[in-house]
């Protein structure tokens, strides 16, 4: 079910709603003192919603083509106003979006213009929950700045939001490797491998995040302020960021993938060591006994005591090979 939110503000005044009727909410305008208006469209099930806002605030058709495509990697279009058409700044960033213990990321999508900006959510769940308080907040930063502002405080949470997964896989890589060391199980490599994998599925949406944030500080627009621009520097350091520690965490995987290999080999080297200790006492064991259980004299016909005297000839045999590999260190 798609959810719409709209939150108008200003330094002074602040008021957000959500809208039922899609309709009655275009065909009124905004009031007087907003300076900012923020339109959150939270699931892209109906399409018609999207039309109706795309007709309402001229989108252009590629662009709104582009936010029903889920698979658009991160990037920014520029669509300069011309007579009657305003200007837009279509922006498509990736966020973190972990799903049943799985990593995936999930599309939003950016439309600013020099008043308003609208957003559209691939997910259920908010993921600017942060934002919205602060704008609530009266006297806070978002409140005293323009549309593009607001803008950089989105893009802003949605690359925060890749710390908290990266700090949880630092975790579990210091766990695996703690537990591969004292009792290393079939099950590691793989539990391994799919933390692999949800590196690469960060790192496949982190790369193009920071060269997103990078063409933003690179080129100027007529929606984004320079008061703006200078803060997407610090987005571009957060993005430098997550790079350095995907890349860390991926080496980091494979050393503790080498540490569960080389435990693996240990304990098979440790089970392979006792196997031959006791194959090669027990060598000499079978061919003593062998000669003498073959069918010849055998002296214990006439003497009753050489049935004992065989035991502890085996004894001796074992008892001795067990000191020689104890003195050459080999046990």
């Amino acid at each position: 079910m798609t959810r719409i939110t709209c939150s108008d503000y200003s330094p002074d005044q602040f008021q957000s709603e959500e809208i039922a009727d899609l309709g009655e909410f275009l065909a009124r305008h905004r009031p007087a003192w907003c300076r900012v208006r923020w339109i959150d469209v939270l699931g892209l099930e109906q399409a018609e919603v999207i039309r109706s806002l795309a007709e309402k605030y001229q989108l252009h058709p590629l662009a709104v083509e582009d936010v029903q495509h889920l698979v658009q990697r991160p990037k920014a279009e520029d669509y300069p106003g011309s007579g009657d058409q305003p200007g837009r700044l279509f922006v498509v960033a990736r966020a973190v979006d972990p799903e049943n213990g799985r990593m995936r990321t999930e599309q939003v999508t950016f439309f600013l213009g020099r008043t308003t900006l609208l957003t559209f959510q691939e997910a259920p769940g908010d993921i600017f929950a942060a934002v919205r308080h602060r704008i609530a907040t009266r006297g806070s930063r978002i409140r005293e700045h323009d549309a593009s502002f607001l803008l950089y405080s989105l893009l802003d949470a949605v690359v925060d939001g890749y710390f908290p997964e990266l700090e949880r896989y630092s975790d579990e890589l210091e766990d695996m490797e703690e537990a591969f060391l004292a009792n290393p199980d079939q099950g590691a490599s793989r539990k391994v491998h799919a933390l692999k994998r949800d590196l690469l599925t960060l790192r496949r949406a982190a790369w193009p995040m920071r060269e997103l944030v990078a063409q933003l500080l690179r080129e100027k627009h007529e929606c984004v302020s320079e008061t703006t621009r200078t803060y997407f520097r610090d987005v571009y350091d957060h993005c430098a960021q997550i790079i350095d520690l995907i890349e860390t965490y991926r080496e980091v995987a494979a050393s503790v993938m080498e540490t569960y290999m080389s435990a693996v080999s240990n304990r098979m080297n440790e089970i392979m060591k006792v196997l031959t200790i006791i194959s090669t006492i027990f060598i000499p064991l079978s061919f003593v006994a062998g000669v003498y259980g073959m069918n010849m004299y055998i002296p214990e016909a006439e003497w009753r005591g050489m049935y004992g005297v065989f035991w502890l000839i085996c004894a001796g045999i074992g008892g001795g090979l067990l000191w020689w590999f104890h003195r050459r260190r080999w046990i």
